[in-house]
């Protein structure tokens, strides 16, 4: 197991130091001048040359990358150049009402489309499974965006019950909660029937049964903890999704999380702030998808085994 966490640590930080290098040359060669456009078209070649020395952005750009990415591991992302604050102290503030929506909308995600999944199984060919199935479907195919405007209207515009946007009580939360995890909780719903029916056919299952073991206790315990590997796959991926995802939905309830920041840098050309959230998005993406591979290491042993006598 050891060799099995150490091989992928050392895989997730060498995406993470990839991701870093991509991310400052990219944004480097583009076009526009970021100090111009700070500074505003009244401020002489004088000046902005001497705010780009202070900066230090007049340093060969290999140079600027390694102090950046030096400042970076020991936490320090730069300072934004519009709002004049350190990066962190901004992303971290934003992180927090982000990862609050992303975590709410993942809990409500995970819990329906297990319990949708599961009771699909169990009543495999009937009226309810049918039905669920059909949610399932108008679930994946609808947009998150589409979603939210139509909660938009019928819940806080006709009937008034949640407010159409912002953050300012927890019932705030409700309406994009369920525009971002609608469609995470259908596709999960579906992964987990999917397994569950091929679980249910099995031996074991009937052997269980057999033994006068109680239909909750077969269906969770014996059946559902041998579903989990697919059912894990599509739910860290989930994750790693609503994670970024929500800043689709955070445009449209105006909420001021990761994606109004971004939205904001990008359109202010602001380096540092662009560079900080982009290497948010891609740690979380890669520590996602590192707990995935461990978690499946501790459901199925053979996976583990089987990378190490690989080596």
């Amino acid at each position: 197991m050891r060799s099995f966490l150490t091989k992928r640590v050392l895989q997730a930080l060498g995406v993470i130091f990839c991701i870093s290098l991509i991310t400052f040359f990219v944004l480097n060669i583009v076009p526009g001048d970021p100090i111009r456009i700070m500074m505003g078209d009244m401020a002489d070649e004088q000046t902005i040359a001497q705010v780009r020395h202070n900066m230090g952005l007049d340093k060969p750009i290999p140079e600027q990358y390694a102090n950046w990415f030096t400042g970076m591991l020991g936490g320090d992302f730069g300072t934004s150049y519009t709002q004049k604050k350190p990066v962190i102290f901004l992303i971290g503030k934003a992180i927090a009402i982000t990862g609050t929506l992303a975590g709410l909308a993942y809990l409500f995600a995970l819990v329906f489309g297990l319990v949708i999944g599961v009771l699909a199984a169990v009543f495999h060919g009937k009226w309810p499974d049918r039905t669920l199935m059909t949610l399932s479907i108008l679930g994946i195919s609808a947009p998150s965006f589409w979603v939210a405007i139509i909660v938009q209207i019928i819940f806080a515009l006709t009937l008034k019950w949640f407010p159409l946007s912002g953050v300012k009580t927890p019932a705030s939360y409700v309406l994009p909660v369920i525009a971002l995890g609608t469609q995470y909780a259908a596709s999960i719903a579906r992964v987990t029937r999917t397994s569950m029916l091929d679980v249910l056919n099995q031996d074991f299952m009937r052997t269980a049964e057999a033994k006068g073991l109680k239909p909750r206790a077969i269906i969770l315990v014996h059946g559902l903890r041998n579903a989990l590997i697919p059912i894990i796959t599509i739910a860290g991926t989930q994750l790693g999704n609503i994670l970024t995802g929500s800043l689709l939905i955070e445009s449209v309830f105006g909420i001021p999380g990761m994606g109004k920041l971004l939205l904001d840098a990008i359109n202010a050309r602001d380096l540092p702030l662009i560079q900080g959230g982009v290497m948010y998005i891609a740690f979380i993406c890669v520590v996602v998808y590192l707990l995935v591979d461990i978690l499946y290491a501790v459901v199925d042993p053979r996976i583990r085994l089987g990378g190490e006598a690989a080596e």
